[in-house]
């Protein structure tokens, strides 16, 4: 007969996460091609979009996440546009253990402010006269397992 508490899976720890405030830190777009993009038959741009997630520790348990979008739109390597977010939120996070804080820091939070960012971006791309640009949904879980792996390949080859 088996032992019921050493065969029990290990409970999942506890975690508490409230986001108190969001904000815009920082937001640019510049369209250095104006007016002539709009008068030129162009061809189709490209796109490229950069994310980076920061945690700063404001206190004990507060903490501001910030998720910077950097989108560059080209034609022919000439800029079309260039859009640059830096949207934040304050939370607070109680939790059992660092690991769980700092995954809840770089994947959930970001998670719930992305769709926020992603409006942002969109408004301003079509208040630059532009069609609206819908960025594609993150997926924040494996961005940070990428992180992670590449910081304990950094710390192997030191």
């Amino acid at each position: 007969m088996a032992d019921t508490a050493t065969d029990a899976p290990a409970a999942a720890p506890s975690i508490s996460i409230g986001i108190a405030q969001q904000y815009v830190k920082d937001l640019s777009f510049e369209s250095p091609a104006t007016p002539q993009i709009f008068m030129e038959q162009a061809k189709q741009p490209d796109i490229s979009v950069n994310f980076n997630v920061e945690a700063n520790n404001i206190r004990e348990d507060i903490f501001e996440v910030t998720l910077n979008v950097e989108v560059k739109s080209t034609i022919e390597d000439k800029p079309v546009f260039i859009a640059e977010l830096a949207y934040a939120g304050l939370c607070q996070i109680k939790s059992t253990s660092p690991e769980t804080t700092q995954q809840a820091l770089m994947i959930e939070v970001p998670r719930q402010l992305f769709p926020f960012a992603r409006a942002i971006i969109a408004n301003t791309v079509r208040d630059g006269g532009f069609p609206p640009l819908m960025l594609n949904p993150i997926d924040f879980n494996q961005i940070y397992r990428n992180h992670q792996q590449n910081a304990a390949a950094a710390a192997d080859k030191a």
